[in-house]
């Protein structure tokens, strides 16, 4: 597709787009008294309108049926979380069994990590990428060392070459197989969230998986932004937050996957609690712990029902619309945004530079700009004139155009509001 940077165009694109009605689902804030143009839903996504309506009915039932909405309510809470499983299904690519949600991202991260970081003398390093998000890297610090090892020693960081912003696929493989039978764990962001890097997860799972290792991702940044496939990757495990591109609330629950091939396996430790048990024998309080079998035998506690029902809600509107045609809009929105950016810097020298990978197969919906003599007052300036955008130090702003709520024509005025703020400055 050609581009042009102008309204009518931008607008064109809008009349054209199949989710445009989408963005009337969602609630946005106000700055000037203006709707704000809205690119950062990497860190946490827009309220559904739809969510207020399934967290009252939640309300409602506790004030009508008290305990017994455990059982009784239209959505009884004791099976709440089991309406998650088929919509979250499509959207990881995994069997219904095989995903789960519990918990917050990190916590789940611990917990599967008793299951699936198990050292030997031999074999007990994990390699992360450089530059993960600093829970990923405390995560990893405080577990290495619960094993009695030094971080040092068995964290090892895969690093981007000199004057490069991303790292190469090959230098992923070649490290995997150079720490070879070293190995215990590989565990990377699947989207990197400072540059918004997609790596290749099914080539990296399969690189961890010949040298013996497990393989796990962290998708906070790439699920509901990018197609997964992790059953037919032959993933291990993955996690997930719920309050990005998830659009579920602040700090809300946590999406895990396990792969069915580990559902079974009784030497595969793992901390057990309540909720994990034998559905149909839970409530006999047997002293013996029974795995529900699949992904739901690694809950531990009952869930906090009034943090699901936002992301049901949520989870069924991506259901209603697909990941199909989400990444298809996604790929062109994504593109409009480099294009005006582009356009931009070149016509006012703004001297700013794109570091998300230009290949469409190597980025999602997210575009990081590192700005060359601009810096904050830049940003500051975007947020003041109703542009919500996300600043990473060293010098970088974030921009995801999510394309459930953001329209050409908000790309259009962005370019706008860039331009004056580099020309005023």
């Amino acid at each position: 597709m050609t581009f042009e940077n102008s309204l009518s165009f931008a607008q064109q694109l809008d009349s054209q787009d199949l989710l445009h009605h989408y963005q009337n689902e969602f609630s946005f804030p106000q700055v000037n008294g203006k709707k704000v143009i809205y690119f950062t839903g990497n860190s946490l996504g827009l309220q559904p309108k739809r969510a207020k309506t399934y967290v009252d009915e939640v309300m409602n039932d506790w004030a009508t049926l008290a305990v017994e909405g455990h059982f009784y309510a239209e959505k009884p809470w004791w099976d709440y979380h089991e309406r998650f499983a088929n919509p979250l299904s499509q959207l990881v690519g995994a069997l219904p069994t095989e995903v789960t949600v519990m918990n917050t991202l990190t916590i789940n991260l611990h917990l599967l990590m008793v299951s699936f970081y198990r050292p030997t003398s031999k074999r007990y390093k994990i390699i992360c990428e450089e530059k993960a998000f600093p829970s990923d890297q405390y995560m990893f610090q405080s577990q290495v060392r619960f094993h009695g090892y030094e971080p040092e020693d068995a964290i090892v960081e895969i690093k981007r070459r000199e004057g490069e912003h991303n790292i190469r696929l090959e230098d992923v493989l070649a490290k995997i197989k150079e720490v070879g039978d070293e190995l215990a764990l590989v565990l990377i962001g699947g989207v990197n969230y400072y540059t918004g890097q997609v790596f290749d997860m099914k080539i990296i799972t399969e690189a961890g998986h010949q040298v013996g290792a497990y393989v796990g991702w962290d998708l906070a940044h790439a699920a509901g932004n990018i197609e997964l496939q992790l059953h037919d990757w032959q993933v291990d495990f993955a996690v997930w937050c719920s309050y990005k591109y998830m659009n579920s609330g602040p700090g809300n629950a946590s999406g895990c996957f396990i792969h069915e091939k580990h559902h079974a396996n009784s030497d595969l430790p793992r901390f057990a609690g309540w909720w994990g048990h034998n559905k149909e024998r839970r409530f006999k309080m047997e002293p013996l712990f029974d795995p529900v079998q699949g992904a739901d035998g690694w809950q531990i506690s009952n869930l906090p029902i009034l943090s699901l029902a936002p992301y049901l809600a949520s989870v069924e509107l991506f259901a209603e619309i697909g990941m199909a045609a989400l990444i298809a809009k996604r790929n062109t929105i994504t593109a409009y945004l480099e294009f005006v950016l582009c356009e931009i810097d070149r016509d006012v020298k703004g001297n700013f530079e794109i570091i998300t990978p230009t290949n469409q197969a190597e980025r999602g919906c997210q575009l990081s700009v590192f700005l060359h003599g601009e810096g904050r007052s830049l940003f500051d300036y975007l947020m003041k004139n109703g542009v919500i955008v996300d600043w990473r130090e060293p010098n970088v702003i974030r921009f995801a155009p999510v394309p459930m709520y953001t329209s050409y024509e908000d790309i259009y005025r962005f370019g706008q509001i860039l331009k004056t703020g580099i020309l005023t400055k």
